[in-house]
């Protein structure tokens, strides 16, 4: 039976001897918001299930030893979402940390796992479904939305245990730490330095117009930072890219282009004109997203074989070893992403060196 926790003593009775190692999951919003709103932070300490309301004052403090305690191991689940919400909402993050999501790809059990399937490939069991689009912001929950979230954490001891074997046999262990630590430190990075290069209809500018493009994505997820709104609600993509394709010749004439567009931000009109003709100091440095060519393809599809070829000789599912996304940038730069750093970059490097642009 889960322990609904809505008072910060109670917590930190229960938390006074922590265990080795605990499951964590959280329930979050993020429909109206930039941040995620933690709504629930679910536990299982041994053969207890907390439920903590992260609603309730002190709550966030009460959490925050346990968080960063060295010495317990936090167990979670396909977890870079959590950790944002963790992170915002409690200025802390969960390490060191045992994601069983990319434990489970690295073992060879599969790639990208769900929960649910994960739960059943390692335990049998067959969890239900009902409450994935819940309101978790409600206060009480319901039944179903309790047994729901006990659910979440009820079965990540088996898995951790049975996973960890797996990876230690294997002698892969090291790889998921650090896959966990790199995933702690992207949890507080800032939007990416260049948030043009993720939108296709860049491609299609030429380079002043990627320039202000990056200038207005740039600016956008400040601003949706510091109002805590969706990045679509500042300045949706499609208007950003006709404001970067057509730039407005003066301010009346920005105006007159968002009081034409339904869902533009008319009383931000000034804020965008200034980050249009606002420029920073790595804009020399900016890569150019652009239409790859034949060969450019041919050379991409070489470089994808080679990593496939790798996987299948580790029994590692597709993508775990290299996404397309930084095979491209690995072959646009010949410089190492940091997602490919550590024990991705020593297995790939002999295949993929000869095929890098300083290597031609």
């Amino acid at each position: 039976m889960p322990l609904w926790i809505d008072q910060p003593a109670t917590l930190r009775a229960q938390l006074q001897d922590p265990p080795a190692w605990v499951g964590l999951d959280t329930e979050f919003v993020r429909e109206r918001t930039y941040w995620p709103q933690l709504a629930l932070v679910q536990m299982s300490i041994g053969e207890r299930i907390l439920l903590v309301d992260p609603l309730v004052p002190g709550m966030a403090d009460a959490l925050r030893p346990l968080l960063t305690d060295p010495g317990v191991l936090k167990v979670m689940h396909s977890a870079s979402e959590d950790l944002v919400a963790l992170s915002h909402d409690c200025d802390a993050l969960p390490a060191p940390l045992f994601d069983t999501q990319i434990a489970a790809a690295l073992s060879g059990v599969g790639g990208g796992m769900g929960y649910q399937k994960l739960v059943q490939e390692i335990t049998g069991v067959a969890l239900a479904k009902g409450e994935t689009r819940s309101d978790w912001l409600r206060r009480p929950l319901s039944d179903s939305q309790l047994e729901y979230a006990a659910d979440d954490v009820v079965h990540l001891g088996a898995i951790y245990h049975e996973l960890d074997a797996r990876l230690r046999a294997l002698g892969r262990r090291d790889w998921l730490d650090q896959d966990g630590a790199r995933m702690l430190a992207n949890a507080n990075e800032d939007g990416e330095r260049w948030p043009h290069l993720s939108m296709r209809s860049a491609q299609f500018l030429e380079g002043d117009a990627q320039l202000r493009l990056m200038r207005l994505l740039r600016w956008r997820d400040v601003q949706a930072r510091s109002s805590d709104k969706p990045r679509s609600w500042i300045l949706d993509n499609e208007l950003a890219t006709q404001f970067a394709r057509m730039p407005p010749t003066d301010r009346a004439q920005l105006q007159s282009q968002l009081e034409a567009h339904p869902k533009a931000p008319r009383k931000l009109g000034d804020a965008i004109w200034q980050a249009l003709h606002t420029a920073f100091d790595d804009e020399p440095h900016m890569p150019l997203a652009r239409n790859a060519s034949t060969e450019d393809k041919a050379a991409l599809k070489r470089m994808q074989d080679a990593v496939s070829a790798r996987s299948t000789e580790l029994g590692l599912p597709d993508g775990i070893l290299a996404s397309r996304r930084y095979l491209e940038s690995l072959q646009e730069t010949g410089h190492w992403p940091t997602a490919l750093s550590g024990w991705r970059r020593e297995i790939l490097e002999p295949a993929l060196a000869p095929m890098l642009p300083q290597a031609q």
